[in-house]
């Protein structure tokens, strides 16, 4: 796919494991109302997080080539694990495309404060992937970085619990060791995890600060497409809202009605 054959009124793809990148999504209807958007939710084969570093790019690969044939402009890799496994490979298989991942947004959160204790919620691969290891390391001199494994936290977002009594005694086993202003800030490295922000504070502490990258991200893609000419004329926050498109792997319908229940939440 070379630049000549993507046309600027097809589609922002985004790709997540689940449900959980509709929280980037909302942010880049935000940036980008005018633009038409189609999201594919890969839940049959969720969660990402735990699955071998080439199962997770042969899927994430597969899932892209599926949405460029179908007119997709651009790509949003909109879970951290994918990003790690595949975002370069794509970006070498579709120089030409506009092609953005995510990463737990370990920077705001480490210049957040004066060398801040920094609580970093992840997916066991995301924690394990040395593109995390090497971010760390980045901003190991501005703050203390502390990664926190969360398996199965995303679990509750897919089935849509997003404050339910397993959510928080999960939340609360989870978390038990971080609370009483044990730390600064905390960062929700998994786009599931700004979902379950609410009960996240609450258990932290009001004077905790939490950050995650859905919005970088969404200004990224917004710089890309605006680089490449690719952003519809219209495509500015007065714009009339674009169309958007819930695709699913899983044959559950609840999946897409809960995709639509988390646009709708307020962020």
């Amino acid at each position: 796919m070379n630049s000549s054959q993507i046309n600027a009124d097809g589609p922002i793809a985004v790709f997540d494991s689940g449900v959980g990148g509709v929280s980037v999504l909302r942010e880049l209807i935000k940036i980008m109302p005018g633009e038409d958007y189609l999201y594919f939710g890969d839940s049959a084969n969720a969660p990402y997080g735990i699955k071998n570093l080439d199962v997770v790019r042969e899927l994430t690969c597969a899932h892209a080539a599926a949405l460029f044939e179908r007119g997709a402009k651009g790509l949003v890799v909109a879970c951290n694990t994918a990003t790690s496994a595949a975002v370069r490979v794509l970006r070498e298989m579709y120089p030409d495309v506009p092609i953005v991942g995510i990463e737990p947004a370990v920077k705001p959160a480490v210049l957040s404060g004066d060398h801040p204790r920094v609580l970093v919620m992840a997916t066991p691969m995301t924690i394990r992937e040395e593109k995390f290891k090497d971010l760390v390391s980045r901003y190991a001199d501005k703050g203390e970085i502390i990664p926190l494994p969360c398996p199965g936290l995303m679990d509750f977002i897919e089935r849509g619990d997003l404050d339910g009594d397993d959510l928080i005694r999960y939340l609360m086993e989870l978390l038990c060791d971080f609370r009483d202003g044990k730390v600064d800030a905390a960062v929700l490295g998994c786009t599931h995890y700004p979902f379950a922000k609410t009960p996240i504070q609450v258990l932290l502490g009001e004077g905790v600060k939490i950050f995650d990258g859905g919005e970088g991200t969404a200004r990224e893609m917004h710089r890309r497409l605006s680089e490449a000419g690719l952003l519809r004329p219209d495509s500015s926050l007065n714009a009339p809202k674009g169309n958007v498109r819930f695709e699913n792997s899983s044959d559950d319908p609840g999946r897409i009605a809960t995709c639509w229940r988390l646009l709708a939440m307020e962020p």
